[in-house]
């Protein structure tokens, strides 16, 4: 971890002690003692962490760099986009994952980074005594919102670099409960460590969270927060029994439910800074709707939709990839959508070629700019990431049923969000006749409802092979640029990312995944 945390020492000097071998003290230095001297100062190190997690270390470390690195590596790698007008056939969407891989090492420092300034402020708490009943109750709060910070940031680790999350014994990421020195070198913990250490995080924070007063609190820890982490954890963990309690938990108890994005008339109203459907304002940041957490971004934060475009969102910006023309063409429904979130994600300016298969000038003829992050009025293209929303529970219930083998209820739950994103009337109850059929349609809506917020990577890792799926772009997103494979089996190694190659060099203990 030697690179992680010299680079984190940078980060944070003006915040934070920078230990060392001998502990030396500098003049002027900002250390524990001074900085945690009241549950009110841990509050404020606490927004400070929740800024690190909304920006990441990446713009600090290396200017230019987006920061939505799962976002940006699982749409790029998978079947999500092809490359639009503005942009080039990058070595990721040629399916090389080298171990220098930008994407790979700013979710590994980022979330280490979170991680860092999490248990900063955990030792520092030991120096902070509450005052009254009342602060007591904030200072486990805090503590609270910290250790679930602490464990999302470490499964998200595990999310893109333990080769097996299903399997406890297999090697994981570097478990950090506490603060290291510079000149530590740690080794990767196994699966069980490292989730024993996320388990315990959640547990504490469920039986300490209390609501935070805020204008948006779920852009805070929240007990549905905690469950919904819970939830997607034990489903990555292919422990369904647990993954279904916890879901049901956030379905039952956070006073959420499915936004409405039924309603749909003229294209002016719906794609208007107020649109005048439900679910299109959630993602306009206009209402809450149905997000569970949000990663709050004020305006001045950079722009999630820059994985996707330069300047703009339309075909006035610089598209450099656009949507993939299999995902668009299953939303589009052979030209008589139903479908809601066709227009949630492609721009109303997107030049949409019904010849395309001609392959002529494919890439400039056929641009399906992708509109999801469209912005904020005052801050163009700057929007929350929605890291958690109801939708995804109700899919890791369905999940559930299909392992238990009720594939009747599988049906239920997935036309109950269907008919919640149609704007021509109720959908039909889907009938399977097989088990592989159910995985294969929870894989299905699962790529439409959480398109391009960061689930179809590790989507297709832990249920391609249930679902007999795997990568599927449009062959044109392939050809067009000689691509010699338009795919690749859910078990290749690539569906794991490498330890960064810095990592390794700043810390041999470190051991690379299989395959690179």
């Amino acid at each position: 971890m030697k690179k992680i945390f010299f680079l984190i020492a940078i980060i944070t000097i003006l915040l934070s002690s920078c230990e060392n071998a001998t502990d030396i003290i500098q003049d002027g230095e900002v250390n524990d003692e001074k900085t945690f001297t009241s549950t009110a100062q841990m509050n404020l190190y606490l927004e400070e962490t929740y800024d690190k997690l909304s920006t990441g270390g990446a713009t600090l470390i290396n200017a230019g760099t987006n920061t939505f690195n799962n976002i940006g590596v699982s749409a790029i790698l998978t079947d999500e986009v092809g490359v639009g007008r503005g942009g080039s056939a990058t070595e990721l969407y040629r399916f090389t994952v080298a171990t220098n891989n930008d994407y790979s090492r700013f979710i590994w420092i980022d979330n280490y980074q979170v991680i860092n300034y999490c248990n900063r402020i955990l030792r520092g708490s030991t120096l902070v005594t509450p005052t009254s009943t009342a602060d007591r109750v904030l200072y486990n709060s805090i503590l609270a919102q910290t250790r679930a910070l602490r464990a999302f940031s470490h499964l998200q680790l595990l999310t893109y670099f333990s080769p097996n999350m299903k399997d406890d014994a297999a090697i994981g990421v570097v478990k950090m409960d506490r603060v290291p020195t510079i000149l530590e070198k740690l080794p990767r913990n196994s699966n069980k460590e490292v989730f024993e250490l996320i388990e315990a995080d959640l547990d504490f924070a469920a039986l300490n969270i209390a609501p935070v007063v805020a204008a948006r609190p779920w852009t805070y820890v929240t007990l549905p927060m905690i469950n919904a982490t819970r939830a997607r954890m034990y489903a990555y963990r292919g422990n369904y029994v647990k993954a279904e309690q916890f879901a049901d938990a956030v379905i039952s108890n956070s006073n959420l439910v499915l936004t409405d994005g039924t309603v749909y008339t003229t294209s002016g109203a719906f794609y208007a800074n107020t649109s005048n459907n439900a679910y299109k304002q959630m993602f306009q940041d206009v209402i809450r709707g149905e997000v569970i957490w949000s990663i709050g971004r004020a305006i001045g934060k950079s722009s999630i939709s820059s994985v996707f475009n330069v300047n703009a969102s339309n075909t006035a910006g610089v598209t450099t990839f656009d949507m993939n023309r299999s995902l668009f063409n299953i939303l589009d429904n052979s030209g008589t959508p139903w479908d809601i979130r066709r227009r949630v994600n492609i721009d109303p300016t997107a030049v949409i070629n019904p010849t395309y298969t001609l392959g002529v000038n494919y890439q400039i003829s056929d641009n399906l700019c992708i509109d999801k992050y469209s912005g904020i009025t005052g801050a163009q293209l700057v929007n929350d990431i929605k890291a958690f929303r109801l939708s995804e529970m109700f899919l890791i219930k369905a999940e559930a049923r299909a392992q238990a083998g009720a594939l009747l209820t599988v049906a239920t739950i997935l036309k109950n969000i269907r008919d919640k994103r149609s704007y021509t009337g109720a959908r039909p109850l889907p009938v399977y006749a097989s088990p592989t059929e159910a995985w294969a349609d929870i894989l299905l809506e699962r790529r439409v409802e959480l398109c391009f917020e960061g689930h179809r990577y590790i989507d297709l890792k832990r249920l391609g092979a249930l679902a007999n799926k795997s990568i599927e772009r449009d062959p044109l997103d392939c050809s067009t640029f000689n691509l010699s494979l338009c795919g690749f089996p859910v078990t290749d190694y690539r569906f794991t990312l490498p330890i960064p190659l810095r990592e390794i060099a700043g810390n041999p203990t470190i051991a690379q995944n299989p395959g690179y």
